[in-house]
């Protein structure tokens, strides 16, 4: 008997890696068949490299001062001009692109799996456990999340870690709120009263077979968060919250560049656009893995 039942399980467990297979080749699929999808996801993979090789793609140091070259205009020997204390742009948005990115990496990995378990927990438990959970989950979604996160930064102190404590803490209450949904539609389904039946723990029954369900959906809401996490922690970084001078944070560059603006364009316009097209890239994926991810387009 104990080999029959071993090898049942290995061919459930054959069996469910075909399916989750065949399924993320189908939402791929239909992924590359979203043109906008496609673009956002190019440049994601491209701040990602620029991220990566920043020591070999900056062509100055990134904090080196040039007081001789100061505001330039954009030339052959400043791709996109210098600054007010004559430092390359190009190589600080290199470099930036290394802040930008880890901050979004911290804060997704920490809210993504806080606001799953809140919401898978609220969602399945009811009663009591779900009106405290939710309550919590209100009082922090009752102010936006910029002025949310300068209480918090305030009250910490102005860096860079601060902020991103404070974004972390102002971005999984919306992921509750969808794990709860999600975790609601599927309590009372046939397929985890079957489970619940053969005798599986409230906590199993979570962890193995409700937070999986709810993945697909969050992974879309933490992508289209990462648009808002770039967007808090330039706001941050532009009110002097944030990164500290001279780390080239792409919202202190526009914050330092502003007073520059009129006569000297290039040191406010290039953080700017960087700050615009990387969000509107997390924000195409996140569309386009919602069309993916989303059952009934199969």
């Amino acid at each position: 008997m104990s080999a029959l039942a071993a090898w049942l399980n290995d061919d459930v467990a054959a069996t469910r890696g075909q399916a989750v297979a065949q399924n993320a080749w189908r939402a791929w699929r239909r992924f590359a068949s979203n043109p906008l999808g496609l673009i956002g996801l190019a440049v994601v993979l491209l701040l990602v490299g620029t991220a990566l090789f920043a020591p070999w793609i900056a062509t100055h140091p990134p904090n080196d001062q040039n007081l001789a070259a100061r505001l330039m205009a954009p030339s052959a020997a400043h791709w996109l001009g210098t600054d007010e204390l004559g430092r390359d742009i190009w190589s600080r948005l290199v470099w930036g692109s290394r802040i930008t990115l880890s901050i979004i990496a911290i804060v997704s990995i920490v809210v993504a799996p806080i606001g799953l378990a809140v919401g898978c927990v609220a969602g399945y438990a009811g009663g009591w456990a779900d009106a405290v959970l939710m309550r919590v989950t209100d009082l922090f979604l009752a102010f936006p999340s910029l002025i949310l996160a300068l209480a918090f930064v305030a009250a910490l102190g102005p860096s860079l870690e601060n902020a991103i404590l404070a974004i972390a803490l102002t971005q999984w209450p919306p992921i509750a709120r969808l794990a709860r949904a999600e975790t609601l539609s599927l309590r009372n389904s046939d397929y985890i009263a079957a489970v619940r039946l053969l005798g599986a723990s409230p906590a199993r029954i979570v962890l193995r077979h409700v937070t999986p369900l709810c993945l697909p959906s969050v992974v879309v809401r933490v992508t289209l968060n990462m648009a808002s996490i770039i967007l808090t922690a330039a706001g941050l970084g532009f009110l002097g919250l944030g990164a500290q001078p001279p780390t080239p944070e792409w919202g202190a560059m526009v914050s330092t560049g502003r007073r520059f603006m009129l006569d000297s364009w290039w040191v406010v316009t290039f953080p700017g656009v960087a700050i615009l097209v990387v969000s509107l890239a997390f924000n195409l994926v996140g569309d386009a893995l919602r069309d993916a991810l989303d059952p009934r387009q199969g």
